[in-house]
């Protein structure tokens, strides 16, 4: 099967969407998957094909049965650190809405004199 194949049919989930999912939640069994836009719990059918992707996932682990690096972000830091970072991105936009871009007196607004 190739990667934008679906192998869900009943839930249109594809292969890709399976892999990365096994990748970033670590199921500890095949009947997890489900969890995944809800693959395998249609009529059925794609349920062999799961525990396959779920067995070769387990196959392709490191020696310490973790298929990603040691310092790689679970699902949960993943997204606090998306909310740390979208934090800080806005908090900067504020910064540089509220500071001047310009030196002083060359905002044709402030300056005195004659027209």
């Amino acid at each position: 099967m190739q990667p934008d194949d679906e192998i869900c049919l009943c839930f249109h989930v594809t292969v890709r969407k399976v892999r990365n999912w096994i990748r970033i939640h670590r199921p500890a069994r095949p009947g997890q998957i489900s969890e995944c836009f809800g693959a395998g719990t249609g009529c059925g059918w794609c349920r062999p094909w799961l525990t396959r992707l779920w067995e070769t996932a387990q196959l392709e682990t490191g020696p310490e049965g973790d298929p990603l690096p040691a310092d790689f972000p679970n699902a949960a830091e993943y997204i606090e650190n998306r909310r740390q970072r979208n934090e800080l991105l806005r908090q900067e936009r504020l910064r540089t809405r509220h500071t001047p871009t310009g030196e002083a007196g060359s905002d044709p607004d402030s300056q005195s004199g004659s027209v």
